[in-house]
């Protein structure tokens, strides 16, 4: 071979060698591909995503190409698992907050945003499958979980329904109201608020369709750790009365305990956590006017911005789920500080939570400085206990993915005590104790926790309310049943202009595994909680689940029935016993049915559990006679969105910028899965979103220029004569009817005999005096006039302490309404000013 071919030879001798090589590489690569499809038998979407087609309200779920039969994966530790978050915050001025029953906490503007987080597990043949959703709001309606199901129901057939998903509320008392199909829980809101129920009924429904499209093979891991000084019992003297040698149990009077479970993909990508513990999101007190998250959603934000992946920097856009659902908060505050008398500094007294006579006075504090620096430190306790766990836990769910539900009429239920009596329970009904409220929120008038008897005059005013509300009067067997809580609002004959109260509920437990959850519909008291899960736990082991069966209970969910105690707290009569409304053995009954689901649950015979009686879904928008926002209008040479005040041009981290807009309406748009404000820090010549609406430094309010503010006077018993004037057009004026009893013209005691109870002649007499007096009187409430309005934005932010130095700026976005209805988006956008 010459010298000159020999080049070439080499050449061609290199090129065979690496195509060789090439070969081979795409031969392993393709027996690699082949074996990881063999094994774990789904065909994604190259997102992680099971390629399930979309499903009609007939067809049947497609399951993955696997052959359950000859898949190599027969262990039990392994589940589909998916996990999604959906913006549910709803409008976030013009209406009531849900929790305190404070007619005057209409919000203004919004701190942070709620989000629907949503968990979906089926075992590894997609067989069966559950749904778990904790949601920022006060609680689920039966309204909410009707229609969720039944919108889930539209896309997915029989795959979900109301006997496999399980919606929470976390409780927050700074959420928006309006979303029930009960008139008792939308008194404050002035009736229905239509924005609020399609913003969490769209969310939530999302947040599930979502987790159930992301599907992928994975194992959940499960642990639970200590909360330090995360809650208090805001009544002890209640938990007192439970049997001593019960008490001796247990270390403290609330739970500590957090349990938490790891969603863990099999290729080790982190999905998501879910947790449960119990405490009350009062840490924003009823005079915080902005639509928050309050300490569990915090907890989640903070725990999901620590597991944020590469490229991921806006707060609510983070891949992994973190919830922090609630448990058996019942009679468990944030307010670790405990009660005083704000306006003494003294102890309240401890067994009416009164100061000088009056709850009003009486207030539980702590720990922090404000409410935000407190619902802070409480968010960051219950992060720093879960995220302990989370990374420490070593064991794994391990078994069946199961469901059990029931419909039960609450009204009708009879129970066998261990005495060998039979009791039963109670329509509903809300004690006078209700009225005063709690030490994380005080209620109205002279009304003090502890009421074991009514008085002659709120006697009188619920009787003469009666006659307007109730198409049958309450007997006196209604009232005796309650004993020994003095009815004050007879809601289970409350009818006009509809129903007041639920009273059928859901009995619902899911299994994973060993875990099994039951959901409650309502707020257990700590012991309550204690007790039934512990029946739970016993039932399963005895039908077989083994001693590592593990019990949680998750609260306020499917439908709110306000609270459950023990009997012998029921007693005592303070705010959680007096809301407990189906009567003194409320508890006895939801125990006996959780029980008896056990072993259909463990035993795989859920199809042979009556349904029981289905609610009926009525038509939302009931009532309304609060206002709706109406055409937006500037001064005569102004833009929607021109700057009013403007930055400064430096500031330091720590300092709070604070910047105003004329601005419109917030409720034209709800902003779902945006924003209405922006700071923008400038990177290179462009500029780069860092903050928005979601995120704990940023605040966005919003006024009206010729807003006036609610009185401050107003109460529950106030907006009701608004709903019953609206309902009845008969105005019934309690506060007149005060005045007047207490200058001794209306009413006295001495017009009633020794049971309490108005004579006969004396009650015609007292109706007739109460009419002449202009106590009641004719008068129909009306909708709120819808007029054209100045309004301003003001957006603050507390520049965080290790914010980086540069330029940046503060952007807002709008929407104003014309007088013909038609809305145009809008920005504005200040000057630019440098951290330094």
């Amino acid at each position: 071979m010459d010298e000159e071919n020999a080049p070439k030879v080499s050449k061609r001798k290199s090129r065979l060698f690496q195509f060789l090589i090439l070969l081979v590489t795409v031969a392993i690569v393709a027996t690699i591909c082949g074996l990881v499809i063999y094994y774990v038998g789904v065909v994604g979407d190259g997102q992680g995503n099971i390629n399930e087609p979309a499903l009609d309200s007939t067809s049947s779920p497609i399951l993955p190409t696997t052959d359950s039969a000859t898949s190599p994966i027969t262990s039990s530790d392994v589940f589909y698992i998916g996990a999604a978050r959906t913006d549910v915050t709803g409008p976030v001025v013009q209406v009531n907050m849900m929790g305190y029953a404070h007619p005057e906490q209409v919000a203004n503007g919004l701190h942070t945003r709620l989000y629907s987080r949503a968990f979906v597990v089926a075992d590894k043949e997609l067989n069966t499958r559950v749904a778990f959703v904790s949601f920022d709001g006060g609680m689920t309606s039966q309204l909410l979980k009707l229609q969720v199901v039944k919108k889930l129901q539209e896309k997915y057939g029989d795959m979900f329904s109301e006997r496999n998903v399980v919606i929470s509320g976390t409780h927050t008392h700074s959420g928006p109201a309006g979303f029930f199909q009960f008139l008792l829980f939308e008194i404050t809101s002035l009736g229905h608020v239509e924005q609020s129920t399609t913003a969490f009924v769209d969310g939530i429904t999302e947040s599930i369709e979502l987790a159930n499209s992301r599907l992928e093979l994975g194992k959940i891991g499960i642990g639970s750790g200590l909360v330090n000084e995360g809650n208090i019992n805001r009544s002890p003297t209640s938990y007192l009365l439970n049997p001593e040698s019960e008490r001796a149990r247990y270390t403290h009077d609330t739970e500590q305990e957090i349990t938490v479970l790891g969603f863990e993909t099999l290729s080790g990508d982190p999905v998501g956590m879910l947790s449960w513990y119990p405490v009350h999101p009062t840490s924003m007190n009823f005079t915080n006017l902005l639509i928050n998250s309050d300490n569990k959603g915090r907890a989640s934000t903070l725990f999901e911005k620590m597991m944020r992946k590469p490229g991921e920097t806006l707060g609510g856009q983070e891949s992994f789920v973190a919830a922090f659902a609630q448990a058996n908060l019942g009679d468990v505050s944030p307010r670790t500080k405990g009660p005083i008398c704000f306006d003494t500094g003294l102890e309240c007294e401890p067994l009416s939570s009164t100061c000088n006579g009056r709850s009003q006075n009486c207030t539980g504090f702590g720990p922090g400085k404000d409410m935000f620096d407190s619902t802070d430190i409480i968010a960051r306790r219950q992060l720093d206990a879960a995220k302990g766990v989370y990374e420490s836990t070593t064991e794994v769910l391990d078994g069946p993915v199961s469901w059990i539900h029931q419909y039960v009429d609450m009204t009708s239920q009879s129970i066998k005590l261990e005495d060998g009596t039979t009791k039963n329970t109670c329509k509903p009904g809300m004690g006078y104790s209700f009225a005063a409220g709690c030490t994380d929120g005080a209620g109205a008038f002279d009304f003090v926790q502890g009421m074991t008897h009514g008085t002659a005059f709120w006697n009188t005013i619920r009787d003469t309310l009666v006659k307007f509300i109730c198409t049958v009067e309450p007997p006196q067997e209604y009232y005796d049943c309650h004993k020994p809580k003095p009815v004050l609002l007879p809601t289970g004959y409350m009818d006009i202009p509809y129903e007041w109260h639920p009273t059928t509920v859901d009995i619902q437990l899911l299994r994973i595994g060993q875990l099994v959850i039951a959901a409650v519909p309502g707020e257990y008291t700590t012991m309550a909680g204690r007790r039934l899960k512990e029946k739970i736990h016993m039932e399963a082991i005895s039908q077989g689940m083994g001693e590592n069966t593990k019990v949680v209970l998750a609260g306020l969910t499917n439908v709110y029935t306000h609270y459950i105690t023990t009997p012998e707290e029921y007693a005592a009569q303070r705010y959680e016993a007096a809301s407990t409304i189906f009567g003194p053995h409320t508890f006895q009954v939801y125990q006996e049915k959780f029980s008896d689901l056990v072993l259909p649950l463990v035993s795989g015979n859920k199809d042979d559990v009556d349904l029981g009686p289905p609610p009926e879904l009525r038509a939302a928008n009931q009532s309304r006679i609060a206002p709706l926002p109406g055409p937006d209008k500037v001064p005569a040479g102004v833009n929607f969105g021109d700057v009013i005040d403007d930055v400064n041009a430096t500031y330091s981290t720590g300092d709070v910028v604070v910047v105003k807009f004329h601005a419109a309406n917030p409720r034209h748009d709800m902003k779902l899965d945006s924003t209405y404000l922006e700071v923008d820090r400038l990177v290179g010549r462009a500029w780069k979103t860092v903050y928005t609406d979601a995120d704990w430094s940023t605040k966005f309010s919003w006024e009206e220029k010729n807003s006036i503010a609610p009185p401050a006077d107003l109460t529950l018993f106030t907006t009701l004569s608004d709903v019953v004037a609206e309902a009845t057009g008969v105005r019934f004026d309690i506060d007149l009817a005060r005045q007047l009893h207490e200058s001794g013209v209306l009413f006295t005691g001495n017009d009633v005999n020794d049971d309490d109870v108005i004579a006969q002649e004396a009650r015609h007499r007292l109706l007739q005096s109460m009419w002449d007096q202009n106590v009641l009187r004719r008068e129909q409430t009306n909708y709120a006039d819808v007029t054209s309005v100045e309004s301003y934005v003001t957006i603050e932010w507390d520049i965080p302490a290790d914010e980086a130095s540069g330029t940046y700026r503060i952007v807002y976005h709008g929407d104003c309404m014309d007088v013909d209805g038609a809305i145009t988006p809008f920005t504005g956008t200040t000057s630019e000013f440098d951290v330094v």
